[in-house]
Protein backbone atom coordinates (compact mmCIF):
# COMPACT_ATOMS: atom_id res chain seq x y z
CA UNK A 1 0.00 0.00 0.00
CA UNK A 2 2.99 2.54 0.74
CA UNK A 3 4.80 1.90 -2.50
CA UNK A 4 2.82 4.57 -4.23
CA UNK A 5 4.82 7.13 -2.18
CA UNK A 6 8.12 5.64 -2.62
CA UNK A 7 10.60 7.46 -4.42
CA UNK A 8 13.02 5.96 -6.97
CA UNK A 9 15.63 7.89 -5.30
CA UNK A 10 15.84 9.49 -1.67
CA UNK A 11 18.91 12.60 -2.01
CA UNK A 12 20.04 14.92 0.36
CA UNK A 13 19.54 18.14 -2.46
CA UNK A 14 18.59 18.63 -6.11
CA UNK A 15 21.77 20.13 -6.16
CA UNK A 16 24.05 16.67 -5.60
CA UNK A 17 21.57 14.53 -8.46
CA UNK A 18 24.14 13.13 -11.21
CA UNK A 19 22.42 14.75 -14.03
CA UNK A 20 25.04 14.35 -16.81
CA UNK A 21 24.56 10.51 -16.36
CA UNK A 22 20.88 10.82 -16.52
CA UNK A 23 21.70 12.86 -19.62
CA UNK A 24 24.34 9.85 -20.89
CA UNK A 25 21.22 7.11 -19.91
CA UNK A 26 18.65 8.62 -21.85
CA UNK A 27 16.95 11.26 -19.74
CA UNK A 28 16.00 14.49 -21.41
CA UNK A 29 13.56 16.07 -19.25
CA UNK A 30 13.12 17.11 -15.22
CA UNK A 31 10.27 18.23 -13.86
CA UNK A 32 10.89 20.53 -10.41
CA UNK A 33 9.24 21.62 -7.83
CA UNK A 34 10.23 25.08 -6.68
CA UNK A 35 9.49 25.52 -3.44
CA UNK A 36 12.15 23.84 -0.49
CA UNK A 37 13.39 21.28 -3.65
CA UNK A 38 15.30 24.20 -5.23
CA UNK A 39 15.06 27.15 -2.79
CA UNK A 40 13.44 27.94 0.58
CA UNK A 41 9.45 28.70 0.09
CA UNK A 42 9.34 32.31 -1.63
CA UNK A 43 12.76 32.32 -2.06
CA UNK A 44 14.13 33.77 -5.50
CA UNK A 45 16.15 31.95 -7.50
CA UNK A 46 19.79 32.00 -6.27
CA UNK A 47 23.14 31.55 -7.38
CA UNK A 48 22.97 27.54 -7.08
CA UNK A 49 19.79 27.33 -9.02
CA UNK A 50 20.96 29.60 -11.66
CA UNK A 51 24.76 27.73 -12.24
CA UNK A 52 22.19 24.24 -12.16
CA UNK A 53 19.81 25.54 -14.66
CA UNK A 54 22.84 26.86 -17.19
CA UNK A 55 23.91 23.47 -16.79
CA UNK A 56 21.10 22.19 -18.23
CA UNK A 57 21.10 24.38 -20.47
CA UNK A 58 24.57 23.69 -21.87
CA UNK A 59 24.10 19.75 -21.82
CA UNK A 60 20.85 20.28 -23.71
CA UNK A 61 18.66 19.00 -20.98
CA UNK A 62 15.46 20.70 -21.02
CA UNK A 63 13.45 21.58 -17.64
CA UNK A 64 9.87 22.70 -16.12
CA UNK A 65 8.84 24.01 -13.10
CA UNK A 66 5.71 22.48 -11.84
CA UNK A 67 4.10 24.16 -8.79
CA UNK A 68 0.84 24.12 -6.84
CA UNK A 69 1.48 27.68 -5.85
CA UNK A 70 -0.16 30.77 -7.65
CA UNK A 71 2.06 32.55 -10.53
CA UNK A 72 3.03 35.53 -9.28
CA UNK A 73 5.44 33.09 -7.31
CA UNK A 74 6.41 30.31 -9.85
CA UNK A 75 6.74 32.93 -13.09
CA UNK A 76 9.24 35.02 -11.94
CA UNK A 77 11.47 32.06 -10.77
CA UNK A 78 10.80 30.65 -13.98
CA UNK A 79 12.04 33.67 -16.04
CA UNK A 80 15.22 33.59 -13.48
CA UNK A 81 16.28 30.43 -14.74
CA UNK A 82 14.76 30.19 -18.12
CA UNK A 83 12.28 27.30 -18.20
CA UNK A 84 8.72 26.50 -18.96
CA UNK A 85 6.76 26.65 -15.69
CA UNK A 86 3.05 25.09 -15.04
CA UNK A 87 1.29 27.28 -12.19
CA UNK A 88 -1.57 25.85 -10.16
CA UNK A 89 -0.59 22.03 -11.17
CA UNK A 90 -2.54 19.93 -8.84
CA UNK A 91 -0.45 17.54 -8.17
CA UNK A 92 -0.54 15.12 -6.93
CA UNK A 93 -3.14 14.75 -9.93
CA UNK A 94 -1.44 13.05 -13.34
CA UNK A 95 -2.42 15.95 -15.53
CA UNK A 96 0.13 18.58 -14.48
CA UNK A 97 3.20 16.35 -14.77
CA UNK A 98 1.91 15.51 -18.33
CA UNK A 99 1.42 18.78 -19.69
CA UNK A 100 5.09 19.19 -18.64
CA UNK A 101 6.20 16.47 -20.41
CA UNK A 102 4.41 17.77 -23.83
CA UNK A 103 5.68 21.45 -22.90
CA UNK A 104 8.99 19.64 -22.90
CA UNK A 105 8.62 16.97 -25.57
CA UNK A 106 9.85 14.42 -23.48
CA UNK A 107 7.65 11.12 -22.75
CA UNK A 108 7.48 9.01 -19.20
CA UNK A 109 11.20 6.83 -20.24
CA UNK A 110 12.75 10.05 -20.66
CA UNK A 111 11.59 12.19 -17.91
CA UNK A 112 12.57 12.33 -14.00
CA UNK A 113 10.87 14.31 -11.31
CA UNK A 114 12.58 15.67 -8.58
CA UNK A 115 10.53 17.54 -5.77
CA UNK A 116 10.78 16.93 -1.60
CA UNK A 117 7.11 16.45 -0.59
CA UNK A 118 5.94 12.63 -0.81
CA UNK A 119 2.17 13.09 -0.80
CA UNK A 120 2.24 15.26 -3.66
CA UNK A 121 5.19 15.27 -5.74
CA UNK A 122 6.31 11.47 -5.63
CA UNK A 123 3.15 10.18 -5.13
CA UNK A 124 2.16 12.51 -8.34
CA UNK A 125 5.17 11.68 -10.35
CA UNK A 126 4.83 7.95 -9.65
CA UNK A 127 1.09 8.08 -10.51
CA UNK A 128 2.14 9.25 -13.83
CA UNK A 129 4.63 6.64 -14.41
CA UNK A 130 7.93 8.99 -14.04
CA UNK A 131 11.19 8.04 -12.29
CA UNK A 132 11.38 9.94 -8.84
CA UNK A 133 13.81 11.72 -6.85
CA UNK A 134 12.66 13.16 -3.08
CA UNK A 135 14.78 15.52 -1.96
CA UNK A 136 15.43 16.32 1.49
CA UNK A 137 13.73 19.72 2.75
CA UNK A 138 16.21 22.85 2.51
CA UNK A 139 14.53 24.43 5.39
CA UNK A 140 12.79 23.01 8.22
CA UNK A 141 10.40 26.27 8.75
CA UNK A 142 7.26 25.44 7.15
CA UNK A 143 4.10 26.22 6.97
CA UNK A 144 1.63 24.24 8.79
CA UNK A 145 -0.35 22.15 7.03
CA UNK A 146 3.28 21.14 5.35
CA UNK A 147 4.70 20.21 8.97
CA UNK A 148 1.47 18.12 9.85
CA UNK A 149 2.24 16.35 6.48
CA UNK A 150 5.83 15.74 7.03
CA UNK A 151 4.86 13.64 10.32
CA UNK A 152 3.11 11.24 7.73
CA UNK A 153 5.71 11.18 5.31
CA UNK A 154 8.18 9.94 8.37
CA UNK A 155 5.91 6.98 8.66
CA UNK A 156 6.50 6.10 4.41
CA UNK A 157 10.31 6.72 4.22
CA UNK A 158 10.50 4.46 7.42
CA UNK A 159 9.35 1.54 5.68
CA UNK A 160 10.73 2.67 2.22
CA UNK A 161 14.25 2.69 4.56
CA UNK A 162 13.53 -0.60 6.05
CA UNK A 163 12.58 -1.88 2.03
CA UNK A 164 15.68 -0.58 0.59
CA UNK A 165 17.80 -2.29 3.80
CA UNK A 166 15.82 -5.62 2.76
CA UNK A 167 16.49 -5.18 -1.01
CA UNK A 168 19.96 -4.27 -0.02
CA UNK A 169 20.79 -7.29 1.72
CA UNK A 170 19.11 -9.66 -0.97
CA UNK A 171 20.87 -7.96 -3.60
CA UNK A 172 17.60 -6.72 -5.22
CA UNK A 173 17.11 -3.59 -7.43
CA UNK A 174 14.65 -1.09 -5.72
CA UNK A 175 14.58 1.03 -8.52
CA UNK A 176 12.10 -0.62 -10.55
CA UNK A 177 11.48 -0.78 -14.36
CA UNK A 178 11.04 2.71 -15.05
Amino acid sequence: MLKRFYPDEWVDSAYGIRYEELYEKGIRGIIFDIDNTLVPHGAPADARALALFERFHRMGMKTCLLSNNKEPRVKPFAVQVDSPYIYKGGKPKVKGYERAMELMGTNRRTTVFVGDQIFTDVYGANRAGIRTYLTKPIDPHEEIQIVLKRYLEAVVLFFYRRKRKTEQKCGGDSNGDR
